[in-house]
């Protein structure tokens, strides 16, 4: 049973990595549920401080994902009209076969929707298109370290704990 918990484990790992790229998925809750199937092994003593204070982590990269276009949109000078064209964009640059195009298409987005919806001047909506897309890069960067952070826990808790699995 322990060996399919960590491969299991292991598996929502590597999906919260790549959902931490793609926005359809959100990254660390999956690479926090690998680290409480880890948990759930009989080899490793159980520690509700740390699967705790991951939880935490998780949720809070989670929901700060959602504001953090929309935060640098405005401190750039954008609209609601720009954060929302940030989001449109990012959903059709993921379904267009443009490379590149999840990082494209928020940029795009909020020029747009500030073009567009808020019948911003040029250089304006240009600002805050280019906030949008810098929110985009935070966040993802975010989810990113912390889903690394989380295969990192998860590798070296199998590790530390070989000889108990074996």
């Amino acid at each position: 049973m322990d060996i399919l918990l960590i491969t299991i484990g292991l598996i929502l790992c590597l999906v919260g990595i790549v959902g931490s790229i793609l926005p359809v998925l959100p990254g660390p809750p999956f690479g926090w549920l690998g680290l409480l199937c880890l948990e759930l092994t009989g080899a490793i003593p159980n520690n509700y401080w740390f699967l705790g204070f991951t939880f935490v982590i998780a949720i809070g990269i989670f929901i700060l994902d959602y504001f953090m276009p929309s935060i640098s949109t405005k401190k750039f000078g954008g609209s609601k009209a720009g954060a929302i064209g940030a989001i449109v964009g990012l959903i059709v640059g993921l379904l267009s076969p443009i490379p590149f195009g999840f990082l494209i298409g928020p940029f795009v987005g909020a020029f747009i929707g500030e073009l567009v919806f808020n019948k911003t001047e040029g250089k304006q909506a240009l600002k805050a298109a280019f906030g949008s897309f810098l929110g985009f890069i935070a966040s993802t960067f975010m989810k990113l370290l912390v889903s690394f952070i989380f295969l990192g826990l998860f590798i070296w808790g199998v590790v530390s704990h070989w000889s108990s699995f074996f």
